[in-house]
């Protein structure tokens, strides 16, 4: 039997933090809970444990100590904030996956900040010891709360360089209700950052309540 896994969610009092650790919190996981803002922390430990009451949930205030003692690390934090804790974690985070869920979305939500390199593989330069992987990303908030929609479930597009790490995230994504689809190596993660850039400009332009993803169809 495989050991049960210890997850950081790095950034857990935001909307994608907390919608990750809600849709991870029904899987066979350790979660360790870790933000700046600890009431926030606190209330969404009792909202996990009211939805699963067997369910191994703990509030960290320290994102050394949280990643130190995961197996993996999820850093739900905005594109300008992962270099600083990539800082703070970079002596624990050696040889642990590390998933990037950010977009490098500038201030109008009309280009990215990146030029050359994707978020993910910034991230991987800062943290050149651990295993990054780009997932997440092409999902929105209302995805993670309901990963179908009418009647089709969302795709997931997961990205890396380590073949047991993709497949360990995307153990993660099938568990989150989503249907994984690994979409290269991390320097894949580009695309997937543009595409999330595109849905976002697509639903501001139509309007689509923020609940729309993405989803590959097949005639088999």
């Amino acid at each position: 039997m495989n050991a049960t896994q210890t997850i950081a969610i790095i950034g857990a009092s935001g909307n994608m933090g907390g919608a990750i650790a809600k849709s991870l919190v029904k899987g066979n996981y350790n979660l360790l809970l870790q933000a700046s803002q600890n009431e926030k922390v606190t209330g969404l430990v009792s909202e996990l444990v009211a939805i699963n009451p067997k369910a191994s949930v703990e509030a960290i205030d320290c994102s050394f100590e949280a990643s130190w003692e995961a197996d993996i690390i999820i850093l739900a934090v905005p594109y300008t904030a992962e270099k600083e804790i990539a800082e703070k974690i970079k002596e624990v985070a050696n040889q642990k996956i590390v998933i990037s869920i950010s977009n490098p979305l500038n201030e109008t939500f009309d280009g990215l900040l990146t030029t050359e390199l994707s978020a993910a593989e910034e991230l991987q330069l800062l943290l050149p010891n651990a295993k990054v992987i780009k997932a997440f990303n092409t999902t929105f908030q209302a995805n993670l709360t309901t990963p179908v929609i009418k009647g089709e479930m969302v795709d997931a597009f997961v990205a890396g360089n380590d073949e047991a790490a993709i497949e360990t995230v995307s153990d993660l994504v099938k568990t989150a209700g989503f249907t994984p689809i690994v979409a290269g190596d991390l320097t894949v993660s580009r695309t997937l950052e543009q595409m999330q850039l595109l849905l976002i400009k697509l639903t501001i332009k139509n309007n689509y309540n923020w609940h729309a993803g993405w989803r590959i169809l097949l005639d088999n």
